[in-house]
């Protein structure tokens, strides 16, 4: 086994540098050639059909078959002008990862002749073999009927030669079985309530739009290398393995100068992501070895929640091509940085107003206000929903490490922005006097802008946090689709939203206050009620775990614990309310993730077991034996006086049994806990055994394989080393 290491080892220093042919256009020419956007249909369709797309896109209006058979025609053209021969309904099912079924242009009509034949009723609908995918029950195994359906304002690409349309998923009986669908409906009902709400400020408002810009963090290691580790290979981290003497202590890599290698791989994929409508804009080494980060421009969110999931598959399909392998997993090595997804969100109205960006004047900054308030009120009424939304098997390992924001919701301001609201919190009920308007307005609401723009308060510990035009949702994990959170927040604003303009309205009209004064009122309430959620100091901190815990702010350290959320009663009718879910499809993805949870922990468990038992142990009793037999040499030398020559090689005899026996016996156990949790019926309870009983093994195991790695002969050991995936360049 040492072979394949050292051999993945030598292939991998004997790599030469893949050139990049960049192509003679600029970025900014480059940009979505390779995306049917809406200026590009307008030169493939007629100008009915074209009407009926933008009408779709901006408004939701439905397109009628007539129309949608207009718009396949020109999409066809484009698309073979584009090399296209295969088309595909890409959608996003609840396995977290994309799915595509091709289908060819190509049809006979008879008499050895063909054409290429793509139709509004191939756009618009597919029922593809939904029988694999995860329903949560929705749907028995031999009920296989499944449609997908387009989403217009999403716009079809090409990805080599096939033409993708973005679609939602559906069952037969009209559920869910997407991230997509939930998603567009939350979209929605923000779009009502915050427009509702915005009009109090401008009646020119008639839409509001949530925008997304993620930040996605990897790691890329050597293909060959990452190959020699089944634990990588199959379950996405190293599941054991002594940390480097050098890791990220000396902060040497952050923003540091990227490696070629590296970077050659980084220009590739920048350069498939605009031609495919990513505006990638930044790229840079991230605290650990061998971790990046990329990042695009803002974008309206449910084509940012498309993009990031195309890129996750771009990224891999690049990675090959130099020879790499592309880690998203949450904490692919331990002892060093985890990688998330920061979700930066924030809401724009179709006048071109960030409703969480501060203008210049009092009226435009108790907007901001407005939303700003409202936003921190729903994370506090809906922390644990939003906990629930971030859960994850591989997100448990890094939550909380240091590293990232920790189990417990809270949002952090900045020292600035919470003395505003402190200021706030002071005014008094009912109509304020000329004086009070007039130095609440200009003394504390008018300095908004210049409080920002000095506000340099960054803190990394917080999940939630606000960064000067925009909410940064840090806690969500590099592996997730980011419709999950974005949905959840989406909703719970939504409803608080609502909620606001109902009790604003009613001062209005039962206590004829004004309505500057009805609205402080109610947000003077709001950041009382949710003063709580507030934390501007060390996330990491065992004091904030007690603060937290006094504020009666949960610590859910786990996925079975945090998923209890979502189908509390407060969830399902939260998401009934605003048409976002039922509750079958709420139940159906708690098993889901259930599900998925229990099986990631079984496949670990069964790689860890694997490794100890057939690498490790082997490997060390091997060495144990090479040891033995020097012992046997010197006693037959040196007779009776041996004993003092051999002292280290016997202690590392026995320390090297005392490891084995703690191996294998940690092993069985393990093993018969994962027996005993795989006959439980139902699936929170299963989940809680593998979390609470089956889990535990892997530290110790670890610990005590870990230890061998730092007795046995490095010739013999049979498993590529952290110094090796993570520094050989």
């Amino acid at each position: 086994m040492a072979t394949i290491r050292f051999q993945a080892i030598r292939e991998t220093l004997n790599r030469q540098p893949v050139p990049v042919v960049e192509p003679n256009l600029r970025r900014s020419e480059l940009y979505a050639a390779n995306v049917f956007t809406i200026s590009t249909a307008k030169h493939y369709m007629p100008k009915e059909a074209y009407n009926a797309v933008l009408a779709a896109i901006t408004h939701g209006q439905k397109i009628d078959r007539k129309i949608a058979d207009q718009v396949a025609s020109g999409m066809k053209a484009w698309a073979i002008s584009k090399g296209a021969t295969h088309y595909t309904h890409w959608f996003q099912p609840l396995t977290g990862a994309t799915a595509e079924k091709h289908d060819a242009f190509f049809e006979p009509v008879g008499d050895g002749a063909a054409i290429d034949k793509f139709d509004g009723g191939q756009l618009v609908q597919q029922e593809p073999d939904a029988s694999s995918f995860p329903s949560g029950g929705i749907r028995n195994t031999f009920e296989a009927r499944g449609y997908t359906a387009w989403d217009p304002t999403s716009p079809a690409f090409v990805m080599g030669t096939t033409l993708c349309i973005p679609t939602v998923f559906v069952s037969y009986t009209g559920e869910a079985l997407d991230h997509k669908t939930p998603l567009l409906r939350a979209l929605q009902s923000i779009d009502a309530a915050a427009t509702d709400v915005a009009r109090y400020f401008d009646k020119n408002v008639n839409k509001v739009i949530c925008t997304l810009g993620w930040e996605q963090e990897y790691f890329l290691v050597d293909s060959a290398l990452a190959a020699s580790r089944q634990d990588l290979t199959l379950a996405g981290r190293m599941l054991l393995g002594h940390g480097a003497a050098k890791g990220q202590q000396l902060e040497d890599h952050y923003f540091g100068s990227i490696p070629d290698r590296a970077l050659n791989f980084m220009r590739e994929l920048e350069i498939e992501c605009i031609q495919l409508g990513i505006p990638v804009k930044t790229r840079h080494n991230e605290v650990a070895p061998n971790q990046f980060e990329i990042a695009p421009l803002f974008e309206e969110a449910n084509l940012a929640v498309d993009h990031n999931s195309l890129i996750m598959d771009v990224m891999s399909k690049v990675a090959a091509r130099h020879n790499f392998k592309v880690l998203l997993h949450e904490k692919p090595f331990a002892g060093i940085n985890g990688s998330g997804k920061h979700n930066n969100w924030s809401m724009a109205t179709d006048t071109g107003v960030n409703l969480l960006g501060p203008g210049k004047t009092p009226k435009s900054n108790l907007m901001f206000l407005t939303f700003f308030i409202n936003t921190i009120k729903a994370v506090y009424e809906y922390a644990d929903l939003l906990r629930a939304a971030i859960a994850s098997a591989n997100n448990d390992h890094r939550l909380g490490a240091n590293e990232a924001p920790p189990a417990i919701i809270s949002v952090f301001l900045g020292q600035q922005l919470s003395a505003v609201l402190d200021e706030l919190e002071r005014v008094k009920d009912g109509n304020l006097s000329p004086e009070e308007k007039t130095d609440l307005k200009l003394n504390v609401v008018g300095k908004i802008p210049e409080i920002l723009l000095d506000n340099t308060d960054r803190n990394r510990t917080s999940p939630f946090a606000f960064t000067g035009n925009k909410f940064e949702f840090r806690a969500v994990g590099s592996t997730a689709n980011c419709a999950k959170p974005m949905m959840v927040l989406s909703t719970i604003v939504a409803q608080q939203l609502r909620e606001f303009k109902i009790e604003v309205d009613a001062l209005i009209e039962s206590k004829k206050l004004k309505k500057d004064d009805a609205i402080f009122n109610v947000l003077r309430e709001y950041i009382k009620a949710s003063k709580k959620i507030r934390f501007e100091g060390d996330g990491y901190s065992e004091e904030w775990v007690k603060e937290a815990k006094k504020r009666g702010l949960n610590n859910f350290k786990t996925t079975p614990e945090a998923l209890k959320a979502q189908i509390s009663k407060k969830a399902v009718q939260l998401f009934g309310d605003h048409n976002v879910m039922n509750k079958v499809e709420i139940e159906a993805r708690y098993e889901i993730e259930l599900e998925e949870y229990i099986k990631k922990v079984q496949i670990e468990g069964r790689i860890l077991g694997d490794i100890a038992t057939n690498h490790v142990i082997p490997t060390a009793i091997a060495y144990q034996n090479t040891l033995i037999h020097n012992v046997t040499g010197l006693k037959e030398i040196f007779g009776t006086g041996f004993k003092k020559l051999a002292e280290q090689q016997m202690s590392l005899i026995e320390e090297i049994s005392t490891h084995i026996n703690t191996i294998k016996k940690n092993v069985d156990a393990m093993i018969d806990e994962r027996r005993k949790a795989n006959v439980i019926e139902h699936a929170d309870k299963r989940a809680d055994a593998y979390c609470n009983k089956v889990k535990p093994y892997f530290d110790t195991i670890r610990y005590h394989c870990d230890k061998l790695e730092l007795l046995v002969d490095d010739e013999l050991w049979p498993l590529t080393k952290y110094r090796e995936l993570l520094f050989t360049k």
